[in-house]
């Protein structure tokens, strides 16, 4: 079977992170990416779930910027509140 060259860019902690995490499972990167390609191909899609965080959602971030805006101009009405324990 011939090979082929595959080059893209990611951050480069979280390379570092995935060469580790692959390193302790016994693999190499390129082996758990091409375990990842076969099970595309053979089931025709991305093989988990993938969605947005609604935490990064356009509206939350704006509304996170006025906050953090109204605490340091000191506009901001903070009280305290209890702990939540799971």
């Amino acid at each position: 079977m011939s090979q082929s060259m595959v080059n893209f860019r990611m951050d480069s902690e979280l390379k570092k992170n995935m060469e580790k995490i692959c390193s302790d499972m016994g693999m190499s990167m390129t082996t758990a990416f091409t375990i990842f390609a076969k099970k595309v191909t053979r089931e025709r899609r991305i093989p988990f779930e993938i969605s947005a965080d609604p935490f990064y959602s356009e509206n939350n971030m704006k509304y996170l910027e006025k906050t953090i805006a109204e605490i340091e101009t000191g506009k901001a009405r903070l009280s305290e509140h209890a702990l939540l324990e799971e």
